[in-house]
């Protein structure tokens, strides 16, 4: 493929890169296509013919930078036969590597849940798959640790999936905002403290693990 074919593709990314950190910044209603294109200096004309109107680049966003990177975030953790030491192990990593911008501006799905949702289907509907297929994602995971011998059989996974996520969302949106990292690793140490209960009591763990 040319350079001259790949540079339409090109810009579309780089418009959807500073779409993404201009309503992670300001939320979707306050974002401002100037400031986007003053950021990348791509023309009105490119962004139209990329995206008909603000709300085609909004979308986008979440379709194709949001929900990609929450999925490949948890894939890891919950491809693992044992869930529950690689959730404890991103957590840390998570808490060891947040900067300032994740304290200010908070998590970029659950923003534009609580702004969106309650006011355009096609968001509501867009944070809705990603979040569905987030939850199945990971209780598909926890399945695979009962399998494995690292997650308790009675736990039923798609509930304590959806308390993980909903636990997950919410460390983060207190600590927005209170503007601390301190309720942060507060808000997580219970959620480490709920996947280490998860897991089988200690002799049921070492029999399944010798058969």
């Amino acid at each position: 493929m040319s350079s001259a074919k790949k540079q339409p593709d090109v810009t579309r990314q780089t418009l959807l890169e500073a779409a993404f950190h201009e309503i992670h910044r300001n939320g979707f209603r306050a974002a401002s296509l100037e400031a986007i294109l003053k950021k990348t200096g791509v023309t009105k004309g490119a962004l139209y013919y990329h995206f008909p109107n603000k709300k085609a680049l909004g979308y986008a966003v979440l379709d194709e930078l949001i929900g990609p990177t929450h999925y490949n975030k948890w894939k890891v953790m919950f491809e693992a036969d044992d869930p529950i030491a690689e959730g404890i192990q991103m957590i840390d990593g998570h808490l060891e590597n947040i900067d300032e911008n994740d304290l200010v501006c908070g998590c970029p799905l659950n923003n534009l849940a609580q702004e969106m949702s309650p006011v355009d289907e096609g968001f509501r509907e867009r944070v809705n798959y990603i979040m569905r297929r987030w939850q199945d994602m990971v209780a598909a995971g926890l399945e695979r640790g009962q399998e494995k011998g690292h997650v308790r059989r009675d736990v039923e996974p798609q509930k304590a999936a959806l308390f993980l996520i909903a636990s997950a969302q919410g460390c983060i949106g207190l600590a927005k905002n209170a503007q601390s990292i301190g309720v942060y690793r507060d808000c997580v140490s219970g959620l480490k403290d709920y996947l280490k209960s998860l897991r089988p009591a200690p002799h049921l763990h070492v029999a399944k693990s010798r058969r």
